[in-house]
Parts: C-alpha cells; sequence; structure tokens
C-alpha cells in the first residue's frame, strides 16, 4: 500500500511536470505564429524587391526609347548602327507561340481530365493520372531539344516552307508540356463536384455524356477556366522551349513557319553577354522584362477573378 506522503509527492511532481509542458507549449504557441509571419513577409518583401528593379531599370530605357516607339514599332534591332527597340516582333512571337500551345493543350487536357474523372475506374484513374503528371517533370530544356530534333524535321516532311527554326514546333511541344497542368486542374475541379448531383441526373435519365456536359462541366467551370489561364501564363513565361526551337529573328509576322523570337528568349540572348551594363541593350532586357510581368500578373489575377466568380459552393 503507497503511503499518502509517497503518493502526494508524486502528485507534486506529475503537476510540475505539467506545468513545464503547458509553458513550453505557450512559448510555442507564442513563437510560431511570428515565425511563419516572418516567412510571409520574406516573400512578399521579394515580390516588392523583384518589382522595384524592374521599375527602376525600365525608366532608364524610356529615358533613351520614347514610349510610343516601344510599344508601336515593329522593328526590333538592338545590334545594328541605328539601334530600334520596337518590342511587336517579341509580342507577337510570345502570342502566337502561346496560342498554339493552347491549342494543343486545352482539348487534350480537358478531355484527359474528363476520362479521369467521369469515366476512369479508381485503379485507372491512380495509375493513369501519375504517368500524366510526369510530363511536367521533364525539364523544359529537354523538351526544347525534342522540338528542334524530332519535332521540327518530322514537320518539315509535312508543311512545305518551314525553316529549321519556327514557332510552329515549339508552340506545339509547349502544349504537351502545358496538358499535365490543365488536365490535373481540371480533373481535380470536376471531382469536387458532388455525386448526388451525377446521381440526380442519372435519375432524371441522363445518359453519362449529357450528365458530363450539361452537369459536372458547368459545376466546376471555374476551375477549368482557372487551369486554362493559368496553362496561358505559363505558356507566356517558357524560355528554353522557344530559345532553342524558334530561333532568334526578330520577325513582325502571323506566318508560323518563319523564324521568331518571343520575350523570354529575348531576355536570354541579352543576358548572354553582348550587352554592356548601363547601355540601352542592357536597359531593354529590363523593359521586356517588365511587360512580360505584367501579361503573367494580368493572367494570373484574371484566373483568380474567374475563379471567384463562378466559383460554385456545395
Amino acid at each position: 500500500m503507497v503511503h499518502p506522503k509517497e503518493r502526494d509527492l508524486k502528485v507534486r511532481e506529475i503537476i510540475q511536470e505539467n506545468k513545464k509542458t503547458i509553458n513550453l507549449n505557450s512559448i510555442t504557441e507564442k513563437i510560431i505564429p511570428k515565425l511563419l509571419f516572418v516567412i510571409a513577409i520574406i516573400s512578399i518583401l521579394t515580390t516588392i524587391g523583384i518589382l522595384l528593379t524592374l521599375i527602376t531599370e525600365t525608366v532608364y530605357f524610356f529615358r533613351d526609347v520614347s514610349f510610343l516607339e516601344f510599344f508601336t514599332s515593329t522593328k526590333l534591332d538592338p545590334l545594328g548602327a541605328n539601334a530600334q527597340f520596337g518590342i511587336l516582333p517579341l509580342l507577337t512571337g510570345t502570342v502566337i507561340s502561346s496560342t498554339i500551345a493552347m491549342l494543343v493543350a486545352i482539348p487534350i487536357g480537358l478531355m484527359s481530365a474528363i476520362y479521369l474523372s467521369e469515366y476512369a475506374s479508381d485503379k485507372v484513374r491512380r495509375t493513369l493520372k501519375p504517368m500524366l503528371e510526369v510530363l511536367a517533370g521533364i525539364p523544359t530544356i529537354v523538351y526544347g531539344f525534342f522540338a528542334f530534333t524530332f519535332v521540327t524535321p518530322l514537320l518539315r516532311t509535312f508543311v512545305p516552307g518551314l525553316e529549321p527554326t519556327n514557332i510552329l514546333s515549339p508552340g506545339l511541344v509547349m502544349g504537351v508540356m502545358i496538358i499535365p497542368m490543365i488536365a490535373s486542374l481540371s480533373e481535380d475541379a470536376m471531382s469536387s463536384v458532388p455525386n448526388t448531383m451525377r446521381e440526380g441526373a442519372l435519375a432524371l435519365g441522363a445518359t453519362k455524356l449529357e450528365v458530363t456536359w450539361r452537369v459536372v462541366i458547368p459545376a466546376a467551370i471555374s476551375g477549368i477556366i482557372a487551369s486554362f489561364v493559368l496553362g496561358i501564363s505559363r505558356a507566356i513565361g517558357e524560355t528554353m522551349i522557344v530559345t532553342i526551337a524558334s530561333g532568334s529573328s526578330k520577325n513582325f509576322t502571323f506566318d508560323v513557319t518563319q523564324s521568331m523570337q518571343t520575350m523570354t528568349a529575348y531576355i536570354v540572348e541579352v543576358t548572354g553577354g553582348e550587352a554592356a551594363a548601363g547601355s540601352t541593350l542592357y536597359y531593354s532586357l529590363y523593359a521586356v522584362a517588365m511587360t512580360l510581368f505584367v501579361f503573367t500578373l494580368i493572367m494570373n489575377l484574371l484566373a483568380q477573378y474567374i475563379s471567384k466568380k463562378f466559383r460554385e459552393g456545395y
């Protein structure tokens, strides 16, 4: 039998240990929010630092080049005797390559998402979805060499007049690269639609296809459109594929068989060492980067707006 004094002593020890644990937990509860706040502030300050750098250097560029010339001129010859800095050739190449990519990625990605969400069994879904997402893990430089060494020679056998470097080939390969993003995000959006909506439509006599197109897709439209917009942002910001396969010709044209240059490819070219620090060519790097930043920002804001506007609550 335990003596009362010994029992009281053990109780006191337990109470002391609990007090230490409570004190430690309270200290942790105070520290963790502050640590998370510091981490969040670091990411915000980093974004602000990037933005300030772009704005500052872009201002220096527009001291030498007029704003009107930069956004309306179709001539881009930064290394010529009379250097010209018109961004329209770069904008054209970027828009055309992104459009080609989305023409490939949207239908294939959406159809893949529909199959995975509505038709595939759990076993098939668990197998195919990771295999599809493997495409997102392939380095973009590999895609670039694939476009240059395989896709372009293959297309030249079918497309007459296709140049060795062109905008069509990297656009198609970029579309393949973006498929996993659209398929995965769209599948997640469709999978979040309650099964009761599907069952109700089926009970009313709708076919599986009618349920998919008239019930599931309208209910998940915010997530699907958001995936499209994010895919466009990814295409606009792609660098290595277009740098390798589209060439460096600064042509203002809508002919997809010709060599073009995108904004990201121009940035890579300028940072290759030809631009002396403080020169107009050097500052043009930041002006193009700022334009690209604004493009991507608009796409992301558009995706957030669409998600909020069309989001369905269940």
